[in-house]
């Protein structure tokens, strides 16, 4: 454990397939290479042991570099392993042809150069019921294979979750990854999820910096003597999501995961779901046809 990690950045949330997978985990999205390679080493230093990629983010062959030329450097001072980093990626395109997504999937193993993915989703929903559920059997099968440990989905709303769950799928999905925050709650996907046994990843929980001068989130931050992204990490965990605060900032970085010190209570949390607005700060696929 590096010297400077906040505690919270150790905890891991078990999910209902049994596996256990760190709850705070750095977001590369939107990270050029060189921003990727900085960012993953900074983090593993600090004790980031989640990062969170995609075929759309161009920077898989970097980040999986970087994790790798760090677990065999003298900076590994904690004697970290493979098995001790979670690496997830993202199919950029779901199609009906089996084998493309076949060698997709693969060619992403290739590229991070880590053995295997730990965390493999379908990026969104696009393409159609087909292609939907033919990516979903390609992503199966690559788990049969070791090519990957387990497989989700990203930006599902509640018709595609209960699309792919009454394909009476041979392996379900472990995730959801979908934007949600105190301004995007998502509670009908959230609860749709829960019904399944399926856990939410939050991304963008910071709301993209849209409302951190937002003034509930502000008079929060003061009661709690932390910054308003800490109350909006903080409310992301205690709703048992796993969180993706991305930053490329060393002090931002460490800020994002030094949240052990406080507690929302209920009502405040309560507070916070009531932020609600549908804001999307980026692009919102659940409801593609």
């Amino acid at each position: 454990m590096a010297p400077d990690m906040p505690s919270l950045l150790g905890n891991k949330l078990k999910l209902p397939n049994g596996i256990s997978i760190p709850q705070i985990q750095l977001g590369l999205y939107m990270m050029s290479g060189h921003e990727a390679t900085q960012a993953v080493q900074t983090g593993l230093e600090m004790g980031y042991r989640g990062f969170d990629c995609a075929q759309m983010y161009h920077n898989e062959r970097e980040a999986g570099h970087a994790i790798s030329k760090f677990l065999s450097s003298s900076d590994n001072t904690a004697g970290l392993k493979r098995e001790d980093i979670f690496f997830t990626s993202k199919l950029s395109s779901n199609s009906t042809y089996y084998e493309t997504i076949r060698r997709s999937i693969q060619k992403s193993v290739e590229i991070s150069g880590l053995g295997y993915i730990d965390l493999f989703l379908l990026h969104s929903p696009y393409g159609g019921k087909e292609a939907r559920l033919t990516s979903w059997r390609a992503l199966e099968d690559a788990l049969d294979e070791g090519q990957v440990r387990m497989i989700g989905v990203s930006n599902f709303g509640v018709a595609h979750i209960e699309e792919l769950m009454a394909s009476e799928p041979r392996i379900k999905p472990a995730i959801n990854q979908i934007e949600v925050h105190p301004f995007n709650t998502q509670e009908a996907i959230r609860a749709t999820c829960a019904k399944h046994g399926i856990a939410i990843e939050a991304y963008a929980p910071l709301v993209r910096a849209m409302r951190m001068t937002h003034p509930t989130i502000g008079a929060l931050a003061d009661k709690y003597t932390c910054s308003p992204a800490q109350v909006l990490v903080r409310w992301s965990l205690q709703h048992d999501m796993i969180t993706l605060p991305k930053s490329v900032r060393r002090e931002r970085m460490v800020e994002n995961a030094d949240v052990a010190g406080f507690e929302l209570s209920g009502a405040d949390v309560s507070i916070m779901d009531g932020l609600d607005e549908k804001l999307v700060t980026d692009w919102d696929p659940t409801d593609a046809a």
